[in-house]
């Protein structure tokens, strides 16, 4: 009892400063390590909570601390480095470029066309290979026309087999169930069978001559149009940026209309570099087409001939001989491909 007198006497005779500062004391050592131990082994100051109410205080002054970092604390934002903004503008410098060029690239085309158009402007015409090339469209459009005949050929011919296979089996039902007519439905039924099969082949035979004449039309004449129509475009370019030469070639002779027609001079003649390649691809692949076109349309013609013969001689050999000849291989029944309709 004492004891616990003494040490409360002993607490209540710490002398206080003025400041609220305490006096020196021979334990300020070892206090000084018992406050860094605290410090090292507390709590982490993102979890603590600031006390309005000073020590003792109660609960309702508390503020959490996250609330203060959230609200008022923000991380600066690091600037962008130099060398990411000078790529930054190079690209945007660029597509302006283009975007400049191709404007007026477009606006010297189409003061060409319209020139041409009425009458107003020159137009380099190659005469010869214009005549190809209007030749090529008016075979295109004559062999598109034969492919939708052969197609509609094919279709109809398709349903004339399928009605043959269904007449067959009824002769053939009909012979079982007829005894007095068993054997006219007999060979009334092999017949249509006969004719059924005979026209599969021929069947096989009209779809590849289809195949083929589709190849030649939609992908090897449409592959050159392509060409054709790149050389048409760069024609067009080539007569805009000439008329433009010319223009600057007939204006006054100073300083800054030199530069103009230096630059001229050099998309001129890249354009005329362009044009003159394209002239020249397009006179190749006018010549391998034809040559292609001849080729190919020996064999089908041949092919389609000799089958649509053979099919209506009733020459089943003959018929089937063809199809060896130019490799035709027929689909085997119950396969899991498609049709040749199907493929249509």
């Amino acid at each position: 009892m004492s004891e616990g007198i003494m040490s409360k006497a002993a607490t209540m005779e710490i002398p206080i400063s003025s400041n609220g500062d305490t006096g020196s004391l021979p334990e300020d050592d070892g206090l000084e390590q018992d406050l860094q131990q605290v410090m090292v082994s507390g709590p982490n100051l993102n979890e603590t909570s600031i006390v309005s109410g000073g020590y003792g205080g109660t609960a309702e002054g508390i503020i959490p601390t996250s609330t203060i970092k959230g609200s008022g604390l923000h991380q600066p934002h690091p600037s962008p480095p130099v060398g990411g903004e000078e790529v930054v503008r190079g690209i945007a410098v660029e597509k302006f470029d283009i975007v400049k060029k191709w404007g007026i690239n477009t606006y010297k085309c189409t003061k060409q066309l319209i020139s041409e158009r009425f009458g107003r402007g020159s137009r380099t015409v190659d005469l010869e290979l214009e005549t190809q090339i209007e030749l090529l469209r008016e075979t295109k459009r004559k062999y598109e026309c034969v492919l939708q005949l052969a197609r509609a050929l094919t279709n109809h011919f398709y349903s004339l087999v399928q009605t043959q296979h269904a007449l067959g089996d009824a002769f053939a039902d009909l012979s079982q169930k007829s005894p007095e007519l068993q054997e006219e439905f007999g060979y009334n039924a092999e017949t249509q069978k006969l004719l059924c099969k005979n026209g599969e082949t021929l069947l096989g035979a009209v779809n590849f001559f289809v195949s083929s004449i589709n190849t030649l039309v939609n992908k090897t004449m449409e592959d050159t149009l392509m060409t054709v129509k790149q050389y048409e475009t760069a024609r067009l370019e080539y007569d805009a940026y000439r008329t433009d030469l010319e223009e600057l070639s007939m204006g006054p002779r100073d300083a800054s209309t030199l530069c103009r027609l230096d630059a001229a001079q050099s998309q001129f003649q890249s354009h005329k570099d362009k044009y003159e390649k394209l002239r020249a691809d397009v006179a190749i692949k006018l010549k391998f087409l034809e040559e292609n076109k001849i080729k190919v349309m020996h064999k089908q013609l041949l092919l389609f001939h000799n089958a649509i013969s053979a099919y209506f001689a009733g020459n089943q050999q003959q018929l089937e001989q063809t199809l060896k000849q130019f490799n035709i291989k027929l689909k085997t029944p119950g396969a899991e491909k498609p049709s040749w309709l199907e493929e249509q």
